[in-house]
């Protein structure tokens, strides 16, 4: 039943609606400056064995680097993507190219930076991206070192180095009003990179959900399938999707051809939000089987183990979202933000976006740390100190979380 199954197909029909990359008109338009930007350069990738980071890379090799470093924590993930580009046809992998295990917040990140440096292009891609990492103190104290601290750690080291030509980290929409404290530490990290417009080249990018990403929900519909378990899905959430290889296109472009304290973000119609509900009911189609709602979590488990060859209805649970955080659409934008819609044809850019100096980074940080030296600390006393620093957070608190669901 699967063995045909064609995922990019599906998300190109079911998901995106969209044959061709959105991109491809801007890809193509800007061949000649993202090859003057890329070729013969050397690129540190950080986070590159994530979806993201591995379709950026991807979008990189369609050109020529002289050399390629790509740094993440994952070591299976790293081994999965050599074997994937070196299996991929049309990728121009350069003769220097190597991928190390390391947390890039290390000091062993440090030396290697130092000792192999002179890279031109620098993307960041580690981070922790979802909802469900504001669980409590030690998850919400993970989620910001690795998105804030870290980042800021980063960007101290880079401006040691006057060859860095590029710096880009990825963003998300969820910074755009955050209502969760992922999107709000994503917002802090946008200031953080801004911070340093004036001494490095940074941009950064907000975009969608990118359709089957690592740990995301429809990715878990294939792995639950593939362990004939059941499926969970809210019914009032929707989300702008993008592909992988869209994902790719986007960061790229945005990590070199921008300017300075850019943020980059897809142009897509509120009428391109589509809910997860819809995405779980067209795959199921597409393999054949039919829907079998279910009224409770324990009604889709006790079905999904008397599942047979000859059964033809999956069980699905499907809820109204009642977590922490979750908003029921995202957005890519604020209302005083002022846009570039113009100089690409499927890209906005966000020209005006609040910079602070490295005097009141220091100091934001230096009050984040120390609220954590504290021992362990109450989810609401991070998101009043998170609140002071980002005006427009609202977060949305329901005393739940997603590991308390299927």
């Amino acid at each position: 039943m699967l063995k045909n199954f064609n995922l990019d197909k599906f998300i190109k029909t079911s998901v995106t609606g969209r044959e061709g990359s959105l991109l491809q008109q801007d890809i193509k338009q800007y061949a000649d400056a993202l090859g003057e930007q890329i070729n013969n350069k050397s690129v540190l990738v950080i986070g590159g064995a994530g979806t993201i980071g591995s379709s950026y890379i991807r979008a990189l090799l369609r050109y020529c680097p002289r050399r390629l470093y790509v740094v993440d924590i994952n070591e299976n993930g790293l081994t999965e993507l050599v074997r994937d580009l070196r299996s991929t046809i049309g990728l121009n992998i350069p003769d220097d190219f190597k991928t190390y295990p390391i947390d890039f917040g290390s000091a062993i990140f440090e030396q290697l930076f130092l000792n192999e440096g002179a890279f031109e292009i620098v993307a960041n891609f580690a981070a922790h991206k979802h909802v469900r990492s504001e669980k409590d103190s030690y998850s919400i104290a993970a989620m910001i070192e690795n998105n804030v601290i870290k980042a800021h750690h980063l960007l101290n080291l880079l401006s040691t180095t006057k060859s860095v030509e590029h710096f880009f980290c990825v963003s998300t929409d969820k910074a755009a009003n955050p209502v969760n404290i992922m999107g709000a530490s994503k917002k802090l990290m946008e200031e953080v990179i801004l911070a340093y417009a004036s001494k490095i080249p940074v941009t950064t990018a907000r975009f969608a959900n990118v359709a089957f990403s690592n740990g995301s929900l429809p990715f878990g519909f294939l792995e639950r399938f593939a362990k004939q378990q059941a499926w969970s899905c809210p019914t009032d959430v929707k989300r702008f999707f993008v592909s992988p290889e869209e994902a790719g296109q986007l960061c790229l472009i945005a990590s070199v051809l921008g300017k300075s304290g850019d943020i980059f973000y897809p142009k897509l119609d509120i009428n391109d939000m589509k809910p997860f509900s819809d995405i779980a009911c067209k795959l199921l189609e597409t393999w054949g089987w039919q829907v079998e709602t279910c009224a409770s979590e324990e009604e889709a488990r006790q079905k999904a183990a008397q599942l047979t060859d000859a059964s033809m209805a999956y069980p699905v649970y499907f809820f109204h979202s009642d977590t922490s955080g979750e908003k029921p659409y995202e957005e890519f934008y604020t209302d005083n933000e002022v846009l570039d819609i113009h100089t690409f044809a499927k890209l906005g850019v966000i020209k005006n976006a609040h910079r602070r100096t490295s005097e009141e980074l220091d100091t934001i940080i230096k009050e984040i740390k120390a609220l954590f030296s504290h021992g362990y600390v109450e989810k609401t006393e991070i998101v009043n100190l998170l609140g002071q620093y980002l005006p427009n957070f609202d977060h949305i608190e329901t005393g739940k979380n997603l590991d308390q669901k299927m």
